[in-house]
């Protein structure tokens, strides 16, 4: 994920500034513990004013509005409490160079300035700070006390200083070229990093970008460039000064991460249009009527979707990963259980031998001997020799009640361990469908994931938080199916269509699993599932009096066999049945049927794959 550099702070504040200054702060928003919400009120609309400060993405623009949560955090009830119904009167880099974003509030737009509330956009340094009239700090994201911090402790009372100031070179657009390349070349060592070096507001991102433009390796030395190369790098050295001088951005996205500036041939200026015959080398999406750069989106809005995107995939990658890890401990933890229920299991199984041997002894007392430690006798059935142990401190009848013991014990620890085992084996198959409905979900499916995050936490597998809660039967304190709202019915699931037109629904987890089977399952659709086989549950949806032909129950087989851990499969058994021989045992997991009257189809995933 590309962190917010200087450009974009530049481009986002001038858009902020122009859309947002005056406005009325109403309502402050914590959604996590980096990211605070502000919603202003302007003549013509309200929005929503997202900042972060972010170790790897701290930022600020325009987004949607937050999820409806509770908000559990002081540092935004501080804020409302303080600068609610205040207008936001600014929006401005504190220095034209300094990644410090300021937003003014006042009692009214020609008011004097009351409260500053200051992002500081510094990689692991981002803060967020509000201040007031005099200067002095009321509420800090994150407190830093002299001893994590000589140069600059943040604390509650005291005076907020800005950070030290940077020492680099101040980029000027009218700086020559013969005096930006001395500059550049005075050290010799790789020009990305000279760049990165030399002058304030470059980041690496930038660099990328402009060596991009320049057709340069950023491994190169500076000593190895030619003229010409650092003439193409001067150039698009300068179409990146002409467009922060004149407040014009064109953001779309590179192959890492972002840029700002027009990705052009460097022999025209962003500002000049095309000529008449002149090949056009930008963007699609950069092209506007006549030939002339629009950029189709605001940097706000760029934006918002770009770190909307990239923050969704990184909070999936964590909340995947922990959710694995906690499947894959507490699968490790019920095999090994698994095992010693079995070993358990196999020794009940010897109670019969124990009662032979029994029987043996009762019907040949006389051939007992006093001090003897075995018998050597013959088999009722088999007619085989069958050794004995005795112990010798007992006479052969004591010896005989002895195995009777054992014979009961035995007989008591296999009725014991059969439930027992028959539970863990039934949550090792529970965990197990869990864990293949996680290894399926792409990095777009983050609400997905967070429902299975929820099931488990209401499993009791994960630790509940405020943020993934369980679900509850409905906001009003548990009423019936009737009062649950249609958005609440239909479950985000994967829809797909047959060769004749039918849907075919299929669950992306055991919340969806079982909402598709036991409550939008209707009497004419069919429902099919990979055969003994963790997967998802897949319904064919089927109108009245409609019959599905063949090929539209291959093609719902092979999802089902698809979305199953049996993927790589050239074929799989998929049973297929009507809903109404789908049950839910009683006190079963979520995701745990049991079905009858089934049929088999052959499921093939691998067109599906893409083979």
């Amino acid at each position: 994920m590309q962190p917010a550099d200087l450009t974009a702070l530049v481009a986002l504040t001038h858009e902020l500034d122009l859309a947002c200054v005056p406005a009325r702060l109403e309502q402050v928003y914590q959604s996590d513990r980096h990211t605070i919400h502000l919603q202003l009120r302007t003549l013509e609309k309200k929005q929503w004013l997202l900042l972060s400060w972010h170790p790897q993405a701290a930022r600020l623009h325009l987004c949607t509005p937050p999820p409806k949560q509770p908000d559990t955090f002081t540092f935004s009830q501080q804020i409302l409490h303080q600068v609610a119904g205040f207008a936001l009167v600014s929006v401005k880099l504190t220095s034209p160079w300094e990644r410090v974003v300021d937003l003014q509030f006042a009692k009214r737009p020609d008011d004097e300035v009351q409260w500053h509330l200051y992002l500081e956009v510094m990689g692991k340094y981002s803060n967020a700070i509000l201040v007031n009239a005099h200067g002095e700090i009321v509420t800090a994201a994150h407190q830093v006390s002299s001893k994590q911090s000589r140069v600059r402790p943040i604390q509650t009372g005291d005076r907020y200083a800005l950070p030290p100031a940077l020492l680099e070179a101040i980029p000027h657009l009218d700086e020559s070229f013969d005096s930006w390349r001395d500059r550049l070349i005075l050290i010799p060592k790789e020009i990305k990093r000279n760049l990165v070096s030399n002058y304030r507001g470059v980041s690496s991102s930038l660099v990328r970008s402009l060596l991009a433009a320049a057709h340069l390796n950023g491994d190169r030395n500076v000593t190895d460039l030619t003229r010409t190369e650092w003439e193409a790098l001067y150039q698009a050295w300068q179409i990146w000064l002409t467009c922060i001088d004149q407040k014009i951005f064109y953001p779309h996205l590179e192959v890492k991460g972002y840029a700002l500036t027009p990705s052009l041939s460097l022999d025209r200026s962003p500002s000049i249009p095309l000529k008449k015959g002149e090949e056009d080398n930008s963007p699609p999406f950069l092209r506007g009527a006549g030939g002339d750069l629009k950029p189709l989106l605001s940097v706000n809005e760029f934006c918002d979707r770009y770190y909307s995107q990239q923050t969704g995939q990184v909070a999936f990658q964590q909340l995947h990963q922990q959710i694995s890890q906690a499947i894959h401990n507490q699968l490790a933890k019920l095999t090994i259980k698994e095992k010693e229920f079995l070993d358990r299991w196999q020794l009940s199984t010897q109670a019969d031998d124990f009662k032979n041997k029994a029987d043996l002894l009762m019907a040949h007392l006389h051939l007992w001997e006093i001090g003897m430690k075995e018998i050597k006798l013959t088999d009722f059935h088999s007619a085989a020799p069958v050794i004995i142990p005795l112990d010798p401190t007992l006479n052969a009848q004591q010896n005989a009640q002895s195995f009777y013991k054992k014979h009961q014990k035995q007989k008591r620890a296999a009725l014991a361990i059969a439930p027992l085992l028959e539970s863990v084996q039934q949550e090792i198959s529970y965990l197990e469908q869990v864990s293949t409905a996680v290894s399926l979900l792409e990095l777009t499916e983050l609400s997905a994931l967070q429902e299975i995050r929820a099931e488990l936490a209401q499993q009791g597998y994960l630790k509940v938080t405020a943020e993934y809660a369980p679900r509850t039967k409905n906001s009003k304190g548990g009423k019936n199916k009737s009062n649950r709202t249609k958005q609440e019915e239909i479950p985000d699931c994967h829809r797909f269509t047959t060769p004749n037109g039918f849907e075919v629904w299929v669950g992306r987890n055991n919340y969806q699993n079982d909402l598709i089977s036991f409550r939008i399952a209707g009497e004419y659709d069919l429902w099919l599932h990979a055969q003994e086989i963790s997967g998802s549950h897949v319904l064919l949806r089927l109108p009245a009096g409609a019959i599905a032909d063949d090929q539209d129950l291959q093609t719902a087989a092979n999802y089902a066999a698809y979305y199953s851990r049996a993927r790589q499969s050239d074929q799989v058994p998929v049973v297929c049945t009507i809903p109404k021989y789908v049950f839910k045992p009683k006190g079963a997991k979520p995701g745990m049927v049991v079905y009858t009257h089934e049929k088999i189809i052959w499921g093939q995933p691998t067109g599906l794959r893409g083979e």
